[in-house]
């Protein structure tokens, strides 16, 4: 299947579908004689993992990864590293009422056009559960991050329309929404809680920090980084718009407000977001990006079958009522990958 690979320098390749045997991933390119352990890589699987609170979804999937290759003796061996997850908590006989109906909102009607044929068993490919293998390989590319001083944080900042009023790194994992101000993720609890009764759903936006880049990273014209981090960000299925910076108000900013001045010490302000010219500058690389309502709710809606013909439709499952609690690590580890790679983009260039 075209369109499974990620990254020049070091790549990842994933497999699997949502309620097939299992899903996985195949990361080329990691460094050899680095320290790791499946234990490592399971930290950042808990975090993504279904059925951790009442605002995700109540399928038990524990995500206990195995490492198949490219370790050897608790070190990596610069050979392809296999990482595979068993699923085991399939039920794809919740699909067989809608198997012949298009879900609002889903890839159900677009992979039928294109390939003439879909795995309706809770979408597949398609579905969210591949992003457990990002999840996989971004704990790698975090490990190798790691060693370079680099650090990256996501956290939500808004969700159902109610935003984060002030910002605490230490209470991200502290709340169900991963949300980084306290008094705002008990009120985005609340309206998950009340969407979930009334069977919809709701979307939110996260932001991400990434600490310690060196200036440099990025490769003009076509590959610049904020251009690969926001194919990174927009390959994942619920991700429908991202900014850097200050974003979209720099529509409103005169470019004595937008420009980052420089003193001796640096720059004065960050609204490019530690990128300019597509080139990292050595200041924290800000983005943030809209994550989508949940498409599979319960209410009834208008849609077609695979004849054409017009039917309701509800689907009943175990979904997210919203996804940004769990989005979170797979930005993070997406965010890994690009990083990563490009200094190793960069260190080729060097040594030419």
């Amino acid at each position: 299947m075209a369109g499974s690979t990620f990254g020049e320098r070091l790549k990842m390749t994933t497999f699997g579908e949502s309620h097939g045997e299992a899903v996985g991933v195949i990361v080329e390119g990691v460094t050899p004689g680095v320290e790791l352990d499946e234990a490592y890589i399971q930290i950042q699987m808990d975090r993504r993992r279904p059925g951790q609170s009442s605002v995700t979804t109540p399928r038990k999937e524990y995500d206990k990864i195995r490492i198949l290759s490219g370790l050897f003796e608790g070190r990596t061996t610069g050979t392809p590293l296999c990482i595979m997850l068993n699923n085991t908590d399939m039920r794809p006989s919740a699909y067989d009422d809608i198997q012949n109906m298009y879900r609002p909102g889903h890839a159900d009607l677009t992979y039928e056009k294109k390939y003439g044929i879909r795995d309706f068993r809770g979408s597949g490919r398609a579905s969210g559960r591949e992003t457990t293998a990002r999840v996989a390989a971004g704990a790698v590319a975090r490990k190798l991050l790691d060693r370079r001083g680099v650090s990256i944080l996501a956290y939500t900042t808004e969700i159902g329309g109610i935003k984060c009023e002030n910002f605490d790194a230490d209470v991200i994992e502290r709340n169900a929404v991963r949300a980084c101000d306290t008094a705002a993720a008990s009120r985005m609890i609340e309206k998950i809680e009340q969407l979930t009764e009334e069977g919809d759903s709701c979307g939110g936006i996260v932001e991400c920090r990434i600490r310690g880049v060196a200036p440099g990273l990025g490769e003009p014209v076509f590959d610049k980084l904020d251009a690969e981090l926001a194919r990174a960000m927009l390959s994942v299925g619920a991700i429908k718009g991202i900014e850097f910076g200050a974003g979209f108000q720099a529509a409103a900013m005169r470019g004595s407000e937008h420009n980052d001045q420089m003193d001796t010490d640096g720059f004065l302000t960050n609204h490019a977001g530690g990128i300019i010219g597509g080139i990292s500058t050595g200041a924290d690389i800000v983005f943030r990006v809209v994550v989508k309502p949940t498409s599979s709710i319960s209410l009834p809606q208008r849609t077609i079958d695979v004849n054409g013909n017009e039917r309701e439709i509800k689907t009943i499952g175990r979904h997210d009522p919203c996804i940004c609690p769990r989005v979170v690590p797979v930005i993070e580890a997406m965010a890994c990958m690009v990083i990563e790679d490009h200094y190793k983009r960069q260190a080729a260039l060097l040594n030419e």
